[in-house]
């Protein structure tokens, strides 16, 4: 099948800018590119001060692909200074960062849309395509939370063994999170330690892992929405 045929937007991109500081990524994305708009005009910045300097010059571009971890910006700062800089030009947020509460945060801003750094380079061809055509982008999972959040239920864990604890073994893997220690646990839920003991045996079989470290490494990764995500909501105070 040929790639360009497949993913051509019925709108046409002419040019487009990229704010990443990272040069392998974003010459990854420049390549991405022209496979989607061929003879498209790219061009690259590595910080906030450098695209907004690109811009003076009577640059223009068609699409802005943008890094909210840039060295001279805080927060989600540098991406709402370049929303307002360029106003109907579309803007495709690229992040390390995952949380549900940043992404949903972004597009109530006005992002185009969100794109994962993990994200291949299959699938970054047709969010080019797809937000250069004048569509939105979320990957699923994020639009599916935020669906969830925005309808006031309460996200489901996202691991399949996670929905399988209990409820007292849900609520003792969260103080287990919050690094609270067997004893700290029976006081707090009223329970003796032996039988808190007796949970946590049950709930680290039911995960699949070894220890109560290797469990909140699972659980905070795999419910991030629930817990939060630190960074993130570092950059949303910013």
């Amino acid at each position: 099948m040929n790639v360009r045929a497949e993913l051509r937007p019925r709108g046409q991109v002419s040019s487009v800018l990229i704010v990443d500081d990272h040069p392998l990524y974003c010459d990854a994305l420049a390549a991405a590119i022209p496979v989607v708009f061929p003879n498209c005009v790219v061009e690259q910045t590595a910080s906030l001060k450098d695209a907004l300097k690109r811009l003076e010059t009577g640059f223009r571009p068609d699409l802005v692909m943008f890094d909210l971890k840039l060295p001279d910006v805080s927060g989600i700062s540098g991406f709402i200074t370049m929303r307002d800089r360029l106003k109907t030009v579309p803007i495709l947020v690229i992040s390390a960062l995952s949380s549900s509460e940043l992404v949903r945060t972004l597009m109530a801003e006005g992002a185009a849309g969100f794109l994962p750094k993990e994200t291949s380079a299959q699938e970054l061809r047709r969010v080019i395509a797809r937000v250069g055509a004048g569509g939105k982008y979320l990957p699923k999972a994020y639009a599916e939370r935020i669906a969830r959040d925005e309808g006031g239920g309460r996200a489901e864990p996202e691991h399949p063994t996670l929905s399988a604890l209990t409820p007292q073994q849900q609520k003792i893997m969260k103080l287990i999170c919050a690094g609270k220690a067997n004893k700290q646990i029976a006081y707090e839920l009223s329970l003796a330690e032996a039988t808190v003991k007796a949970h946590i045996t049950g709930l680290l079989n039911r995960l699949g892992v070894k220890n109560r470290t290797q469990a909140a490494v699972l659980v905070k990764s795999t419910m991030g929405g629930e817990s939060g995500d630190p960074e993130a909501r570092a950059f949303l105070s910013s």
